[in-house]
């Protein structure tokens, strides 16, 4: 008898079947959502995914609705088999079900070819450059002379933005309908959720992504190495793909993207400055956090190397942005409310590092991150909150804690400008709370960080007695509420 392929809501693409005969298991379990609160519209994008692949697969597929895995394995009366599942809680049931585990995909490079390159760095710290250079001899990308890329002139918003014509729309269906209207019974059942609903932002369908990524390719891909760290209250998108969540569900495959990204390159449509920061995003960094999730022992999510405990305030956890006054932070947690994403500066410099300021616990804020952002996984925030944001892993994924003041902030966006903060005053009532946590951050771990060349140039360079007082106004501050 063939084995019916589960497919998991992470593996809903093309590149997950290997024929089109093969049986196919999709499951609904609804402990998923009860586990800890999660952003509704992520809510909705998993099960319309889910609920669009069965519709494409017809006949072919099994979609089973239960209260657990377990119990949807109950089910089914004929051998299983899974990919590799993308948690350690899922690969052990997995194993525990007696299900064929088959390798991973949607990832270039396989586990052993990584855990011998690893090997080989193992007396010191793994950096993604490193990795991302031989991964790029590895797989053979961005060889050869690129096309002639004809000058393009600068488009402008006004605001500095990339101007660009808007993503193909995604267009709700029944499908999406009886998932809203499922939703909103869970909630009255007790199922919390956070974030605001909205009609669905992302790709559900290959189809949907597949147009997504040409778009992105044609229009914003020449612009993306400009504006890829860039943050403006006026254009949350600016360069960005925004398709992090069809990768993580499985609907595109990155070797695709990769190859879209390096036609674009050689066909002279954009520069290499231009390509290759999306090629190293998926080859790299993605590739990266994937392998080392896997890698490093389980331990490595409890790691808390600056013994930051404290808890995510309420207005934070609850993503309560009208509260805060803080232009960047109001900005960037009012996109998570409303759209479950931001893009990596947004999450690094302004969620990440108010919280690193503050001393906030790095599994919590790991938790929040995976149940507030579409994108959210385990592989992905365990690697890059715990490790490369919070620094709670003494810098085994990045040389240095992503700290910054407000001073920086202002250089990289235009939110200062209509802050009633200023980013280069330490204390006092317009005191920009990023500058002066800053200061009180160094201060705080400075017996850790004192090996840090940069940190500590950033330590002998402030005045004693202003960092102190900084200190002190960010310690009575703590629990009292949003900047």
């Amino acid at each position: 008898m063939s084995s019916r392929r589960w497919l998991l809501a992470d593996q809903l693409g093309p590149h997950f079947l290997d024929d089109g005969a093969q049986p196919v298991l999709l499951v609904e379990a609804r402990e998923v959502f009860r586990q800890r609160p999660m952003h509704r519209q992520k809510a909705h994008l998993v099960l319309s995914a889910l609920r669009h692949r069965a519709a494409e697969l017809g006949d072919r597929a099994l979609l089973v609705r239960a209260g657990t895995f377990r119990e949807a394995l109950a089910r089914v009366d004929e051998p299983v088999e899974v990919c590799h599942p993308p948690s350690r809680a899922g690969l052990a049931f997995a194993r525990s079900a007696g299900l064929t585990i088959l390798p991973p995909r949607g990832f270039l490079t396989s586990p052993e070819a990584f855990a011998a390159w690893a090997d080989a760095y193992r007396r010191g710290p793994l950096r993604v450059g490193d990795f991302y250079r031989w991964a790029r001899r590895e797989h053979g990308v961005l060889e050869g002379p690129p096309g002639r890329v004809p000058r393009r002139p600068r488009r402008s918003d006004g605001a500095g933005g990339a101007v660009a014509p808007a993503p193909p729309p995604i267009v709700e269906d029944e499908i999406d309908a009886q998932v809203r209207d499922e939703l909103d019974r869970w909630e009255k059942e007790g199922v919390r959720f956070v974030g605001r609903d909205g009609p669905r932002r992302y790709p559900a369908t290959y189809a949907e992504a597949d147009a997504r990524l040409r778009h992105f390719v044609r229009h914003r891909l020449p612009d993306h190495g400009r504006y890829q760290e860039v943050m403006s209250v006026g254009d949350p998108l600016l360069a960005h793909s925004v398709l992090s969540s069809s990768f993580n569900l499985g609907l595109l495959d990155p070797a695709e993207a990769i190859r879209a990204a390096e036609d674009a390159w050689r066909n002279g449509v954009a520069s290499l400055s231009a390509v290759e920061p999306f090629i190293r995003g998926l080859l790299g960094w993605r590739e990266f956090l994937w392998q080392l999730y896997w890698y490093f022992e389980p331990g490595f999510r409890g790691a808390n190397w600056l013994a930051a405990t404290e808890p995510l305030p309420d207005w934070f956890a609850d993503l309560d942005a009208d509260a805060v006054e803080a232009r960047c932070l109001a900005d960037v947690l009012g996109g998570v409310r409303d759209r479950a994403w931001a893009h990596h500066a947004q999450r690094l410099l302004v969620l990440g590092n108010y919280a690193l300021q503050r001393g906030w616990s790095p599994t919590e804020l790991a938790d929040w991150f995976k149940g507030c952002f579409v994108d959210g996984a385990d592989w992905v925030m365990n690697a890059t909150v715990i490790g490369m944001s919070q620094y709670a892993d003494l810098g085994r994924i990045d040389t240095r804690p992503y700290a910054v003041d407000g001073r920086y902030i202002d250089e990289l966006s235009d939110y200062c400008g209509t802050c009633r903060y200023q980013p280069d005053v330490v204390l006092g009532d317009v005191a920009c709370p990023y500058t002066g946590g800053f200061d009180a951050f160094l201060h705080r771990n400075r017996g850790r960080l004192a090996g840090d060349p940069r940190l500590a140039a950033e330590l002998d360079e402030r005045d004693d007695l202003q960092v102190r007082e900084a200190v002190l106004a960010q310690e009575d501050k703590r629990g009292a509420g949003p900047p």
